[in-house]
């Protein structure tokens, strides 16, 4: 029985990390191999908010451009997004625009503010940055993002932030803390 049931889409450029990022929030452990995503994985995680008991469930969508058309499908009724590019990767961050229509259109929640999180991967690789954090920063809020976050899958700084903090703001906005 839990308190509350969330989804969580990431989405972005193929690539960036996405996958990996489930999977060591999920497990606690980086893959360097991890495969491509075909299409959409949809995975469960359970966790404690305030002595609440709540599920997220979290949908990781390809990158690929071919596997972009199945996003608009897939978002109806998500609670929140994940925007996901690599921090030594400018381009990842380029089609940010177009990910966000394609997630805002696909979720249909009306004037409802579906919060999104822009996340900046791979930030191990500090010494390969292409994106700075100030810049980040300044695009996510030009977009009006609910927040910003740098995390490594790799040495998993910042992988349980992310979803705790997108598990806690939408336990407030459901009143269930």
């Amino acid at each position: 029985m839990y308190d509350g049931m969330f989804k969580v889409c990431i989405f972005g450029d193929g690539g960036v990390g996405k996958t990996c990022l489930v999977k060591r929030y999920l497990t606690g452990i980086f893959k360097s191999d991890s495969i491509m995503t075909i299409g959409v994985d949809f995975l469960m995680k359970d966790i404690r908010i305030e002595g609440k008991k709540i599920a997220l469930q979290i949908w990781d969508f390809a990158g690929e451009d071919r596997f972009k058309f199945l996003l608009r499908g897939y978002v109806r009724g998500a609670s929140s997004g994940i925007f996901m590019f690599d921090i030594t990767r400018m381009s990842s961050l380029t089609g940010l625009t177009d990910w966000l229509d394609v997630f805002k259109k696909g979720a249909d929640k009306g004037e409802e503010n579906v919060p999104i999180v822009m996340v900046g991967g791979k930030v191990d690789l500090k010494d390969r940055r292409s994106v700075y954090v100030e810049d980040a920063r300044n695009i996510a809020k030009s977009h009006n993002l609910y927040d910003y976050i740098e995390c490594s899958s790799k040495t998993g700084e910042n992988v349980e932030l992310i979803f705790y903090n997108i598990a806690k703001f939408l336990s407030e906005k459901a009143g269930l803390i």
